[in-house]
């Protein structure tokens, strides 16, 4: 019988068969993170309306979103060494169940009418704890479900849910504020949860190939987050490629966490306008993880670059003062890039970092990726409060784009080469 490049057999007709409809365990991983996702999405929309429900202020929302992304950026880190020494899979379980916990009691106090934005804050703090490890361990573990050559495969398919949850969350959470309000919304997310651990407690990994036996690995998570740090130096496209990160989520991502949910309620018509305006970003990722389906360029951190810059005009088109139709469709082109740019990012890192050390790394990734836009959130809110949102958001992308392009001055992100398959 015909077998695909990874050992499964291949189609009649010679083509390699889907890895959903092959790989039982990829599937599993791929409806939890789906349901997780759905899940965000509608988080995503509900919260700052939760918080403008209560306190109608652009600082009120930055602090809650900074709540959840402080704790992830303290922790992030520390998370990554843990996530390389124990049980990716009991992590990821863990941290369902926590955010669970978390939305419940947020999406009750937001329908009994008692919340208060210290509850909000309260909740993200212990919300952005938890997903602080259920990242470094997701992005882990899916080497040790999937082999190397079709490992971007894995990733454009992730990128495809992640895409999809744009489109769909978004829609579905506008519905729901409207029809619920922002605690109906919560109450939901709550539920995707629980159900992403159920298909996840159904997944077995590989175990990792470790260079020390367990016993051998109890030394300091300073010492393990030194021999990440390491990885990271030895390869200095990781290091621009961070930098690049850095950029736009300190610079760009505030106004999409926190300006754009304040600028859709007082000038394009409150969730509902913010709900087409992130499924239509949902629309462009879509495409965008679709190319990277079928597309493995040959110079891939020029094409991170180049997305990074694409992603960082997002600030400028929320802030543009143009109707909503063109926004959305501004920001579809927009979502092109920032699919594009992670897609190829996470497999360059899967396919070129050891397995034994790929969280630690990923766990830098998402410090500076994620984590670090609370400072950015901190100082947009007041930033916005006093000099305007469209200029601030403006300024965002007039400092993050041609940071982005900068990249492409580097040699080292200009000439790395894609990884062939069978090769490292």
């Amino acid at each position: 019988m015909p077998t695909s490049s990874s050992g499964s057999p291949a189609d009649p007709r010679g083509r390699r068969r889907s890895l959903l409809r092959e790989d039982a365990r990829f599937r599993r991983y791929f409806l939890g993170a789906a349901t997780s996702l759905v899940g965000d999405r509608i988080t995503f929309v509900a919260m700052p309306f939760a918080v403008l429900s209560v306190s109608n202020s652009a600082g009120s929302v930055a602090a809650v979103v900074a709540a959840q992304t402080v704790p992830f950026a303290l922790l992030a880190l520390f998370a990554g060494v843990i996530a390389d020494r124990a049980d990716r899979r009991r992590i990821v379980l863990t941290s369902d169940v926590v955010r669970m916990v978390t939305q419940v009691i947020a999406a009750v106090l937001l329908l009994s009418g008692s919340a208060e934005v210290w509850h909000l804050v309260v909740l993200m703090v212990c919300f952005g704890s938890a997903d602080a490890f259920f990242m470094p361990a997701t992005q882990g573990m899916l080497p040790q479900l999937v082999a190397g050559p079709r490992l971007q495969e894995a990733n454009a398919l992730r990128g495809m849910v992640s895409s999809s949850a744009m489109i769909g969350g978004p829609a579905l959470a506008g519905v729901l504020v409207a029809l619920l309000g922002p605690g109906g919304a919560l109450a939901v997310d709550a539920g995707t949860f629980a159900v992403s651990a159920v298909c996840l407690a159904g997944v077995r990994p590989d175990p990792v190939r470790r260079l020390m036996r367990e016993h051998e690995m109890v030394p300091s998570l300073l010492a393990g987050l030194r021999e990440g740090w390491h990885e990271v130096r030895s390869r200095q496209w990781i290091g621009l490629g961070l930098s690049g990160f850095a950029v736009y989520t300190v610079v760009v991502l505030p106004a999409v966490f926190v300006l754009g949910p304040v600028i859709a309620e007082r000038e394009l018509g409150g969730a509902g306008a913010w709900a087409v305006i992130s499924a239509t970003f949902g629309v462009g990722s879509l495409i965008g993880s679709a190319i990277a389906l079928r597309w493995r360029p040959q110079r891939p951190m020029v094409v991170v670059a180049v997305g990074i810059a694409v992603g960082s005009a997002q600030a400028a088109v929320l802030g543009s003062g143009l109707s909503l139709p063109v926004i959305a469709a501004l920001e579809g082109i927009t979502g092109i890039g920032v699919a594009l740019f992670f897609t190829i990012w996470d497999s360059a890192l899967q396919e070129r970092v050891p397995e034994q050390a790929l969280s630690r790394v990923t766990s830098y990734d998402f410090f500076l990726s994620i984590g670090l836009s609370g400072l950015g959130v901190a100082i947009a809110g007041p930033v916005a409060d006093l000099v305007g949102l469209q200029q601030t958001m403006l300024a965002m992308s007039a400092i993050a784009v041609p940071l982005a392009l900068s990249l492409l001055a580097f040699p080292a992100v200009r000439q790395l080469r894609r990884v062939e398959a069978g090769t490292s």
